[in-house]
This record gives structure tokens, C-alpha cells and sequence, in this order.
């Protein structure tokens, strides 16, 4: 049997009550994953 690769498919994004963007993703075999990014403390983008 062949070697399982990962693919992360996204399931959606949120933003936390502190102000940090989550991303959720998960593998058709079941695994997740879930990454927070904390945004910059300077002026937001235009």
C-alpha cells in the first residue's frame, strides 16, 4: 500500500475575541489542523 500525503483543505476561518485570525483545516482521512495568526499592533491596511 502506498504512503498517505496530507492535503489540508481549508474549513473556514474566525477571528477570536482578541483579535486573532484562526484558520481550521482538515485532511479527508480525518486529521485537523488549526492556526492562529496575531495581526500587527500598527495602523490596519487601506
Amino acid at each position: 500500500m502506498g504512503e498517505h500525503v496530507h492535503v489540508r483543505v481549508n474549513r473556514g476561518l474566525s477571528v477570536t475575541e482578541d483579535g486573532q485570525l484562526v484558520e481550521l483545516s482538515r485532511c479527508p482521512c480525518g486529521e485537523s489542523w488549526t492556526r492562529s495568526y496575531r495581526p500587527d499592533e500598527g495602523a490596519p491596511e487601506r
